[in-house]
Formats: structure tokens, C-alpha cells, sequence
């Protein structure tokens, strides 16, 4: 009897907002493709390839955004919406506000693909997004990060979806 190997892919979690954006840079994408292959043409019938630095620099071009789509392909693919169970404790998509006793912060917990700490998002598998993930309001969190382990308390958690 053959064996079948199936690996089971695990889905990527996204913030709603989060999947629409690689949605919207994957028809980007689409739209700069068919410039990118005519460059490419063109480049072409100029002649000798080997000394032609417009097609080098075209076939990089349609190379890079072949790339890139491969890659949005793969996270749409695998991706997946995480919905909000509307608990009171923080998960993907929870907007959470948390002090060090000296200083406030407020950050949305996200997907891994989708932070940007420059904009207020973390992801969920990073070092605070682990800490903060399923805890309530008032609830005291450690993180540990290189400097040594900083405590924090959550303030306030707003869910996704609700009005607070």
C-alpha cells in the first residue's frame, strides 16, 4: 500500500483590514504587469541581450512583480480572516491600550504580515503581542526583552467591532 504525505499548511491570521490590503496590492500588481512584459519586449528587439541594460533592468522589473505576486498569491491563499469572539480579552484585531506606570502605549494586535510598529501594530507572535494575548482589563503582563523584563497594565481593550 503507497502512502500519501499531505502536509496540512496552518492558515495565516489577518486583521480584516489587514487581508484587504494584500487583496488591493495584489490588482496593484496586476495593473503594473502588462507594462512591465511590454518593457520587456521592447528590450528585447533592441539586440544583443549580453550588453543591454535596459533588459536587465526590465527583466528585473517583471522578475521582482512576478515575485511579489507569488508571494501575495501564497498568503491569500493561506490566509484567513480572524473573526472576533467579542470576549473582553485581547486577541487579533483587539485595540490595546497599556501603561509602564510611566508611559502609555496603544497598539492593535495583528497578523504577523500585516505590523508595523511605526503604525501602531503588533504582531501577535511578538514578544508583547504574546503577553498581551488573552488578557483582561486591569491584568498585569511581563515581557521579557533583552534589557531585562518590563512590566506593564492593561488599561483598556477595545474589542473590533464594538463601540467603546
Amino acid at each position: 500500500m503507497k502512502k500519501v504525505f499531505s502536509a496540512r499548511v496552518a492558515k495565516i491570521p489577518f486583521t480584516k483590514q489587514g487581508y484587504e490590503k494584500i487583496l488591493q496590492q495584489k490588482v496593484e500588481l496586476l495593473g503594473q504587469r502588462p507594462a512591465a512584459v511590454e518593457n520587456l519586449r521592447k528590450a528585447r528587439e533592441m539586440g544583443d541581450l549580453s550588453e543591454n541594460g535596459y533588459y536587465k533592468a526590465a527583466r528585473a522589473k517583471l522578475s521582482f512583480l512576478d515575485a511579489q505576486l507569488r508571494r501575495l498569491e501564497r498568503l491569500i491563499r493561506f490566509g484567513a480572516v480572524v473573526e472576533s469572539t467579542g470576549s473582553e480579552k485581547v486577541e487579533i484585531g483587539s485595540r490595546v491600550v497599556f501603561t509602564d506606570g510611566r508611559k502609555n502605549y496603544e497598539y492593535t494586535v495583528v497578523g504577523s504580515y500585516e505590523s508595523d510598529p511605526s503604525k501602531q501594530t503588533i504582531s501577535y507572535i511578538s514578544p508583547i503581542g504574546k503577553a498581551l494575548l488573552g488578557k483582561k482589563e486591569h491584568d498585569n503582563v511581563q515581557i521579557h526583552a533583552p534589557a531585562g523584563t518590563v512590566s506593564y497594565t492593561i488599561l483598556k481593550i477595545i474589542v473590533p467591532g464594538a463601540m467603546n
